[in-house]
């Protein structure tokens, strides 16, 4: 090869990679694990990074899989000038993973809002050998967190975030829509009735009707797939920025 070819083959390769780290950042999948930013995207459009706190304003917590991931700029930018917006640096996932980080999610911080969910984790199907979004048809094939420890597991999650003395909110779970990979459509509602049972159990805590209003806009998600596309978060974040709003003018 030319040293010209070379030098155009080797900007070429160059100009791609470069480009990867905001492609996946855009399309991330829900069920991949959460990369660290490149300080290029922190700048950009990083939605794990801290906001610009101002002292005098309510700090909220989101807490959730890449669903709220996706909202999550939207939502503080629709809470610019109100609230101090935060998330945890990391895909949520399933509730056994919010057992395992919940104490480091909210450190030492005083939260006025606290925003949660758990479900898109918990209802999908694994297979042998950690096989993710496994064929819900196979009899090898089991749902991540079972329905009863979903619901115990959300219940010790509550009561903790209940504990921090914040207004906590319950966001539902989103709609499963038809062809969706490793997840059956009717584990959505099914979930989201056990999760209701468990705050009205532990009480004290707010829901947010997010499916009826995810449902409502099912256009804005993907084909065949739990995600949104960027319009679509939009307006789940500016939903969210709304009922986040309410609660703090309680």
């Amino acid at each position: 090869m030319s040293i010209r070819r070379h030098s155009f083959f080797t900007a070429f390769v160059l100009s791609i990679a470069g480009a990867l780290p905001s492609v996946l950042l855009s399309t991330g999948h829900a069920d991949q694990p959460t990369q660290k930013s490149s300080p290029r995207q922190a700048r950009a459009n990083d939605p794990f990074a801290p906001p610009k706190v101002d002292p005098s304003l309510p700090n909220v917590l989101l807490i959730g899989d890449s669903i709220s991931i996706g909202y999550m700029l939207d939502a503080r930018r629709a809470l610019e000038g109100k609230a101090n917006v935060f998330r945890p640096g990391t895909n949520c996932g399933p509730t056994t993973r919010g057992l395992e980080q919940l104490d480091s999610w909210l450190g030492d911080r005083k939260w006025d809002v606290i925003h949660f969910n758990f479900g898109l984790h918990d209802l999908k199907f694994m297979g042998p050998n950690g096989k993710n979004l496994a064929d819900p048809k196979l009899p090898t094939s089991k749902r991540q967190v079972p329905l009863e420890e979903y619901s115990a597991n959300l219940e010790t999650i509550a009561k903790k975030l209940k504990a921090t003395g914040a207004t906590v909110i319950w966001r539902e779970t989103t709609p499963v829509p038809e062809g969706a990979g490793g997840r059956l459509p009717e584990d959505g509602p099914i979930y989201n009735e056990a999760a209701a049972k468990v705050m009205e159990s532990v009480g004290g805590i707010q829901t947010d009707p997010f499916y009826d209003f995810a449902m409502q806009h099912a256009s804005t998600q993907r084909k065949a797939n739990v995600h949104y596309t960027p319009a679509g978060s939009k307006l789940l974040g500016q939903h969210v920025a709304e009922i986040v709003v309410k609660a703090l003018k309680q």
